[in-house]
This record gives structure tokens, C-alpha cells and sequence, in this order.
């Protein structure tokens, strides 16, 4: 590995690494931090691009900060940034990672569909991204009926009361990614994806991803008045409680990509929730709350605005910061997304594979 390389980092709810860096056998040289971050004293900064001199090019991030820490003269401060940070952004550099403002960026959406729809559309477009055929896209779903969506891999019967679901007429579908059930329903739920692709998110790890993906949708909030933070490892909250969820599916075929799609509640019917979803006890016992009802907090209570405002906002918010232009799911993809819809989306094996 030779050569020069350039890595950028937005720390989430901070401020831009960036580092300009070569590589000559097999360590780092002519390194060079910058950014809009805080630092004191001046002289920190000389002591932080010394600290990376020489170090084996395949260091981790942790490994990084360590070297940095040991330099910094005493009573530094690092303000919107952190000693960790600057390692991301060196081992984004080393890994070749692109940035958000790389891409043309797509954005769709459309009307309701069903659930298992979306679970499908989630697979194809993702795909389509890691095979090179569809730029990154930020899908927005709406939602035709009520709906629960289980982890891939989560017990069905530990997750879902049968009775609760066809009281209320919730259809009950089972993801590709990872992560806890979700209760969404038709105007009440924001749910919204990101396709796209693994050099993206290169040089991050799997908890990384995570917040680095979520940084967008907080700065939207903020905008709206509301100051909404990332808790690891798939969380959004704000002071009056949780706000959304996340997760996320790596695909490895092509070059590869990445589905992050996160769950909003903006008017949630708690009632309604708790007699369809088994939240148990164990869960709550790590969530500091010992009702199931206080876990989640609406965003209309929280900004005031109708819930396609809300929405409005938040695609306004991505297009300031990385472009975007209108898109649809195209004709093969939507038939493609159909087939799976009713075939693995809709079958009874796919959805008790964990029973």
C-alpha cells in the first residue's frame, strides 16, 4: 500500500476531521489533520499530526487515539471533535472511503404500499446500489395499513401477541436487517431508508455506521426545534424520551452496500402498541423506564407541525447537505420487489423462520 490518500469524518453532533496523509512502507507519512473543529493550544495540533507520523498503516482507530492521547501537551482541549475521531478519519483515508457529497443522490416518495412491499422494495433498491445499477437513494415509505415489523432475527411468538394483531388488523412482516420490532401505522409513523453504498461507510465500525448514517436526520431535527441526539447503538432520543430506531442490512455482493432504515414515531397510539407487541420486562429494565408507554415520544407533541411538514423538512434538510434529486422505483424494480413481496415477504416460512 502506497500513496496519498484523503479521508473526511463528520463527527455526529460535532464537527469535520479531515486528513490528508501518505503511506510509505506500510506506515503513515506526511500527515496532516485539519477541520473545523476546536483546539487548544495551537502548538496541539503540530503534537497530533507527530503522534500519526509512523504509525503501521493497518492501525485501528482506538489504536490511533492512543498515540494521540499519549502526545497532546497537558490541559489540551479538544472541543467537536476527539483524539478517536481523528483515527476514523485517518483509517477512512487509508481505506479509500467516499463521502456523502461523492454522490448524486435520489430521493423517492411515493404512496402507500403494504408492508411486505417495503420490505421488498428495502432488498431490491439496496442491491441495485451494490450492483452500480441505482444511485444512493433515501427512500421515505407510506404505509397502507398498520403494520409490525420484527427483526430478522427475532422470535415471532416472543415479539408478537396473535391476539393483539388481529384485533387491530396489524399485518406482521418479518425483515432482512437486524434490531427490535416495530409498530407502525398509517400517518402516525415516519419510516424512511438509505441505500447505499459500502465505501460510504468504509473505514467505520458496524457502531460507527450507525451514528455517522443518523447525523443527517439529527441536524433536520434540530432545525424543527428539536435537539435529538444518537444512543448506541440504534437509537434516537431527546430529552422527552426515544424518538426512532434504527437498522441496518450489509449486502456483499457488486462492490457492495449498506440498507440503514430507521422507524420515527410522530403520533404513536401507546395503547394500541402495547396490546400487540410483548415488551417484556427485561427489555424495559435497560431503557431506565419501567413503562412500555413512556418508551417512545411522538414528534407531534415535539414540533407542532402536521406530519408531511415534518417530512417535508427532513428531505429539505438532505437536499441542503447532500443534493438530491426526485426518483421513483422503476419498473423492473417494482416488479422485481412484487415477486419477493409475495413470495419470501409473504410466506410463513420466511416470517416463523425464528418461530
Amino acid at each position: 500500500m502506497q500513496g496519498e490518500y484523503h479521508g473526511e469524518y463528520k463527527v455526529p453532533g460535532g464537527k469535520l476531521v479531515v486528513v490528508d496523509l501518505g503511506v510509505s512502507d506500510g506506515v503513515l507519512c506526511d500527515v496532516r489533520v485539519a477541520g473545523d473543529f476546536f483546539l487548544e493550544p495551537d502548538e496541539a495540533l503540530d503534537a497530533i499530526n507527530q503522534a500519526l507520523e509512523g504509525a503501521p498503516a493497518d492501525t485501528d482507530a482506538r489504536g490511533l487515539a492512543a498515540r494521540i492521547e499519549a502526545a497532546l501537551p497537558a490541559g489540551a482541549v479538544l472541543f467537536g471533535f476527539t483524539a478517536e475521531s481523528v483515527g476514523v478519519a485517518v483509517r477512512r483515508a487509508v481505506a479509500q472511503a467516499t463521502d456523502w457529497n461523492d454522490y448524486d443522490w435520489q430521493i423517492i416518495h411515493e404512496g402507500p404500499q403494504p408492508p411486505a412491499l417495503h420490505m421488498a422494495l428495502d432488498e431490491v433498491l439496496t442491491t441495485e446500489v451494490a450492483a452500480g445499477r441505482r444511485p444512493p437513494t433515501l427512500r421515505v415509505w407510506e404505509w397502507d395499513r398498520p403494520a409490525v415489523i420484527i427483526g430478522s432475527f427475532q422470535s415471532l411468538r416472543n415479539e408478537v401477541d396473535p391476539a393483539g394483531a388481529e384485533k387491530h388488523g396489524v399485518t406482521v412482516v418479518r425483515r432482512i436487517s437486524g434490531g427490535g420490532a416495530m409498530f407502525a401505522e398509517p400517518g402516525n409513523t415516519i419510516t424512511y431508508s438509505l441505500c447505499v453504498p459500502a465505501s460510504l461507510v468504509q473505514g467505520l465500525t458496524f457502531a460507527e455506521s450507525y451514528a455517522y448514517l443518523d447525523d443527517w436526520v439529527l441536524a433536520a431535527l434540530g432545525d424543527m426545534g428539536i435537539n435529538a441526539w444518537y444512543k448506541p447503538l440504534n437509537d434516537i432520543a431527546t430529552d422527552a424520551g426515544k424518538i426512532a430506531g434504527a437498522a441496518q442490512k450489509r449486502v456483499v455482493a457488486g462492490d457492495g452496500a449498506v440498507l440503514h432504515h430507521v422507524t420515527m414515531s410522530y403520533d404513536i397510539d401507546a395503547d394500541k402498541m402495547v396490546e400487540v407487541l410483548r415488551i417484556g420486562k427485561e427489555k424495559l429494565s435497560d431503557k431506565g423506564t419501567r413503562s412500555a408507554k413512556k418508551r417512545v415520544d411522538p414528534l407531534r407533541r415535539q414540533t407542532g407541525l402536521p406530519r408531511a411538514e415534518v417530512i417535508d423538512r427532513m428531505i429539505a434538510s438532505f437536499r441542503a447537505r447532500y443534493g438530491g434529486t426526485d426518483g421513483t422505483v422503476t419498473d423492473e424494480e417494482l416488479a422485481r420487489a412484487r415477486q419477493l413481496a409475495g413470495g419470501k415477504f409473504s410466506s410463513r416460512e420466511w416470517l416463523t423462520r425464528v418461530p
